[in-house]
């Protein structure tokens, strides 16, 4: 097969979507790696399950690919490249996903992998998994008409889905063990069972996984470890600490405090790889509360964004590591992100102004009204940037009170008890805004007690339709401009202030090569990466 550049090879992808044709990919050879040793990657808090497949707790992410696959893998520019599936269509009308499946791959306890095992999954997934439920709304059935072929019918079409079907978002788990049981309670869940790279062998609470190599696996001669270790470690120092003294191979999300890293980058054995988050495409944002009377005035929201300035928070509350950006989406989504919306100057004299003419001039003591602003519980980057965006505001008259909580306590004030009035917190793009960006902004998605959603109770009746509308759209470029659109709304709108995509950064040791090979980086299988001789 011939080998397109990326942006070739993203048309003809796209076009077949469009077209229905069938759809081959192969991810290319590397140079021949060494066999055997050990990595050991980092997880700055222990996950509560080791799949995905009801659960997804940030942290499973990065365990359940190495043992549970995916039908597909994504390359950086989030081009489907071939795993379980070793090919697929489209039909022309976008209702029928065709997938022929690898000949010759076996569960880890022996038994073979079969089309009944995706159908199970898949109709699984729509079930329970938290996100599985909107990915596969429009799904009818899954057909499999002979071991090795799984057709997804659909009521309508779902162009995102062709992007859905990594192994950390759409595991494919065997039937055998799951079928007539609670899925979410499984024992597999604690000690999974998959076709992976690496098998399972221990998990020690509050300290570490052991995965070992799969020998049958049906990648030969992958993979090349011998073992992955998984160790948690949630005190930051310390994590610093492991990595600096080389206990550490692998570190993603940027695991150490911004201002470590500078210090990071003179060590000899140490090396950054921003690549790898495609899949995730995190931003910051200051989400309003549009149920509280003072922000329904988009004057105050229009205000808020004349004084809080993107450009602090990127250089000094992320040490420059980041980007800003004007709307919803994270630049590392090329196809979708618009760099040219409109902005809010800097201008306290505007704010100051709007603010008069919003009814809250300032009082005898100078403040024009007292609010509460919460911050998640993540990074260091919210805290830090809460206390900016407080002394920013005071300059206008706004005194606004940092309030600190628990990441229950956050999730249940602000998506259940709705006891805020605005937030500085993080969410995902996901790897298309159909699933990532939709959900925060479509007014049938502000579901009191559903977290990460419409939380700041958001409704624009055109909005809500052209969000309906690019989820079934199979045009691509009338999927891109629908999309943009949405992007002008919103920044006009201003139901949210979107202020810079997420500095992700896997920290590594340049003895472990071959560890970041697409857009789900460290949260892959690992299946490539090898010890480098020294």
């Amino acid at each position: 097969m011939a080998v397109f550049p990326a942006s070739t090879r993203r048309s003809f992808l796209l076009a077949s979507v469009a077209l229905g044709v069938t759809a081959t990919a192969r991810i290319p050879a590397l140079a021949a790696p060494a066999r055997g040793g050990t990595a050991t990657l980092l997880l700055s808090a222990e996950p509560p399950v080791l799949t995905t497949i009801a659960n997804t707790a940030f942290n499973s992410v990065y365990v359940s690919p190495k043992v549970i696959e995916g039908l597909l893998t994504y390359d950086f520019d989030l081009n489907p490249k071939p795993l379980l599936a070793k090919e697929w269509s489209i039909s022309q009308d976008g209702l029928a996903y065709t997938f022929k499946l690898r000949d010759g791959v076996k569960w880890h306890d022996g038994q073979p992998f079969t089309s009944a095992d995706v159908a199970f999954s898949i109709k699984t997934l729509k079930e329970v998994h938290p996100r599985g439920r909107n990915t596969f709304l429009n799904l009818v059935d899954v057909q499999t008409p002979d071991p090795l072929t799984a057709v997804l019918t659909l009521s309508k079409p779902a162009p995102y889905l062709i992007t859905a079907l990594a192994a950390s978002e759409t595991p494919i788990v065997p039937r055998h063990i799951y079928e007539g049981t609670k899925v979410a309670e499984n024992p597999a869940n604690l000690a999974p069972i998959g076709t992976g790279a690496f098998k399972f062998k221990e998990w020690i609470r509050g300290s570490h996984i052991v995965y070992e190599r799969n020998t049958d696996y049906w990648d030969q001669p992958r993979p090349y470890l011998d073992q992955l270790i998984v160790r948690f470690i949630p005190d930051a120092a310390a994590r610093s600490i492991a990595i600096e003294t080389g206990e550490i191979d692998l570190a993603p999300s940027t695991p150490v405090p911004l201002s470590d890293l500078e210090r990071f980058k003179s060590l000899p054995d140490i090396a950054f790889e921003p690549r790898g988050y495609q899949y995730a495409n995190g931003i910051s944002r200051i989400e309003f509360n549009l149920e509280r009377p003072f922000f329904k005035d988009i004057r105050v929201r229009q205000a808020f964004a004349h004084v809080i300035d993107r450009k602090v928070i990127l250089n000094t509350i992320n040490y420059g590591y980041g980007s800003t950006i004007p709307g919803p989406i994270n630049p590392n989504l090329t196809k979708w992100y618009d760099p040219d919306l409109k902005t809010y100057p800097i201008d306290l004299a505007t704010a100051e102004k709007l603010l008069d003419e919003a009814g809250y001039p300032r009082g005898s003591d100078g403040i024009r009204a007292r609010i509460n602003l919460d911050y998640v519980p993540s990074a260091e980057s919210y805290p830090r940037g809460s206390e900016y965006i407080r002394q920013a505001l005071a300059k206008v008259g706004i005194d606004a009170t940092v309030r600190s909580q628990d990441f229950a306590t956050y999730t249940k004030r602000i998506y259940t008890d709705r006891d805020f009035d605005f937030a500085f917190e993080g969410m995902s793009n996901l790897f298309d805004p159909t699933v990532g960006v939709q959900r925060l902004y479509w007014s049938k998605n502000f579901k009191p007690g559903v977290p990460f959603s419409n939380g700041s109770a958001y409704s624009n009746p055109k909005v809500d339709a052209l969000l309906e509308a690019a989820a079934i759209e199979v045009d691509p470029s009338k999927r891109v401009e629908q999309w943009r659109e949405i992007q002008q709304i919103l920044v006009e709108d201003l139901p949210a202030i979107d202020i810079v995509s997420q500095p992700e950064l896997t920290i590594y040791n340049k003895r472990i090569a071959d560890h970041t090979i697409g857009g789900e980086g460290v949260s892959g299988s690992l299946a490539y990466a090898y010890v480098a001789a020294s």
